[in-house]
């Protein structure tokens, strides 16, 4: 007996040295492990980057605190854990979850300060003790670097999904948003995008909401052609200093030498964004209906060499956005949303980083796409439904006559033999190394350093030049892809912010969009029908293992001192 008090006394002081020594060896070395099946919780290179060299405090302020349900509960936990892998990778990150809605002030003023920061409350319903309510939630975040603010949006508004699906999709968006908004603070511009002017493209207000998001990211300015006929050297030098050309809505030919142009820029390895209407609509003065006629703006073999064809129609889907149309009198009149097919909705299920994880992109009267064979890569980003159906040109367009053929689609179902178009593209990513529009033809100038095929370069084109149209409320524009008649947000912003960035080689965050997170839910019918079994399970499994416990200590103590 002695013996073993006297190991035990040696023993001790051993295991004693042993945690210290623990101890002082982890605060010197620190690891963090995602167990995780999906590594959820392990930062990309691409996030980190943009944290990388911050020597200066990044506070983050978080408004996901207070009162609401267990999805958003959830969210609140996922966006704790995301900012505390962004401050275990950099201490200088400082976070803090803070309910905007606590303090004296009254709930109307404080919704009018979130409002002043461009931050919009969701309301959600919260279940407590069988009373339904609702409540304000901000699912926003702000963060401060070096006196510079930028919002950061947590929750996804994704059309026509559930709330379960919508903190889904958030929750995958996560690292993306808080990413994107740490290179906003942190990363100065370095790219310079050129907005094509002079053949009719869309006026400023009506861009002015895109543009101005991607002035957080790029240099922004607008770029002539007009001087293409005085002076077009200088015109294809000056355009040779930027990264991206941007041409949105034309409506006026362009000639041969603004091809010629901007088909050089291109061979430098400059690259493009096109948002093109191969139609345009007339309005008939007589009977007041329109009319859709084909639109030539002297592009059908430059796109056609790169291996593309826009075709002179119109695309009707029955996955589209709803038109308001307003009945009764002045003061009596009511709102009411009818199908209107000329309004393709366009999601993707490719995982492609432009379109991964985007709400549905709407189009306004799109013509569909061909893509032709030749060495250049093709991708199709968005088309339309597989229920799709294609209108030759001219064609009337009448809401008396649309809108009840429509009503009688969606009652009826759609005609096979009618909506056979399948899916058709209407944006199309063309990659690789392009050849000239100009090679064995005649030039419309000379020019030295003339190149028949291009350095390796990208472009996007886009059958529609309204997907970038802001709409205005009182003359200012309003955020692009809300639509204010049916107060529905689509992801033409998203989509379009995407495009840019990875034309212009910025792909390392829009890559975070391809990482897949399994947030598991609980089934709300299984849960309901096996509510009764489970509750019993977990009332009686731990009686009877403290039963068992219980016994078999008893028989154990009885057959110790029974000897």
């Amino acid at each position: 007996m002695m013996e073993k008090k006297q190991s035990y006394i040696f023993h001790l002081p051993l295991l004693v040295i042993a945690l210290i020594l623990i101890n002082i060896a982890g605060s010197y070395v620190y690891e963090r492990f995602d167990l995780t099946q999906d590594k959820r919780y392990t930062l990309s290179a691409a996030a980190k980057e943009t944290i990388g060299e911050v020597d200066s405090p990044i506070v983050v302020d978080v408004f996901l605190e207070g009162n609401f349900p267990s999805e958003f509960k959830r969210l609140q936990t996922e966006t704790r854990q995301i900012l505390e892998e962004f401050a275990a990778f950099n201490p200088n990150v400082k976070y803090e979850f803070i309910n905007p809605l606590e303090g004296d002030e009254s709930t109307d003023v404080i919704r009018q300060q979130m409002k002043a920061f461009g931050l919009t409350a969701a309301q959600v319903e919260v279940q407590d003790n069988g009373k339904v309510s609702t409540e304000l939630v901000y699912p926003w975040a702000l963060a401060y670097y070096n006196e510079k603010t930028v919002k950061i949006p947590l929750l996804k508004n994704q059309l026509g999904s559930t709330q379960e699906e919508r903190i889904n999709n958030s929750i995958q968006n996560l690292e993306y948003a808080f990413a994107d908004g740490f290179s906003k603070l942190t990363k100065p511009k370095r790219r310079k995008v050129a907005v094509l002017k002079g053949n009719g493209q869309l006026d400023d207000r009506y861009i002015a909401d895109f543009f101005g998001t991607l002035r957080d990211y790029y240099y922004i300015a607008p770029f002539t052609l007009d001087s293409a006929t005085v002076n077009p050297k200088g015109t294809l030098a000056q355009l040779s200093d930027y990264d991206l050309v941007v041409s949105a809505g034309p409506t006026e030919a362009f000639s041969d030498s603004e091809k010629y142009i901007l088909d050089q820029y291109t061979m430098q390895g400059g690259a493009s964004l096109w948002l093109v209407n191969a139609t345009e609509n007339r309005v008939d003065t007589i009977s007041g209906n329109t009319f859709a006629f084909g639109r030539d703006l002297n592009l059908t073999d430059f796109f056609f060499k790169y291996g593309l064809r826009i075709n002179p129609n119109l695309l009707k889907d029955i996955y589209a956005a709803p038109i308001v149309l307003a009945s009764g009198n002045e003061n009596d009149s009511q709102y009411d949303r009818y199908p209107w097919f000329y309004s393709p909705l366009s999601s993707s299920a490719n995982n492609h980083p432009i379109v991964t994880n985007i709400e549905a992109v709407k189009f306004e009267y799109v013509s569909g796409i061909d893509t032709l064979k030749n060495g250049i890569e093709k991708t199709i980003l968005l088309s339309t439904s597989p229920i799709s159906r294609e209108v030759g040109l001219p064609a009337e367009i009448s809401i008396d006559k649309e809108i009840p053929e429509n009503l009688k689609v969606i009652r009826e179902g759609p005609d096979p033999e009618r909506f056979n178009a399948g899916e058709t593209p209407i944006a199309v990513l063309l990659e690789g190394e392009f050849p000239s529009v100009f090679t064995n033809r005649v030039k419309p100038f000379k020019l030295e350093s003339d190149k028949s095929v291009s350095s390796p370069t990208r472009m996007v084109v886009i059958s529609d030049g309204d997907v970038i149209r802001n709409q205005l409320d009182r003359g200012r524009p309003l955020e692009l892809g809300f639509d204010k008649w049916t107060q529905s947000f689509y992801g033409n912003k998203e989509f379009l912010l995407n495009t840019v960035n990875y034309l212009l080689d910025d792909s390392g965050l829009i890559n975070i969009r391809t990482k897949e997170i399994a947030v598991p839910f609980l089934d709300k019918q299984k849960t309901a029908v096996e509510r009764s079994k489970w509750q019993l399970i977990n009332l009686l499994l731990p009686l009877a293992l403290l039963l068992i416990f219980g016994m078999f200590f008893q028989y154990m103590r009885k057959r110790k001192y029974s000897r």
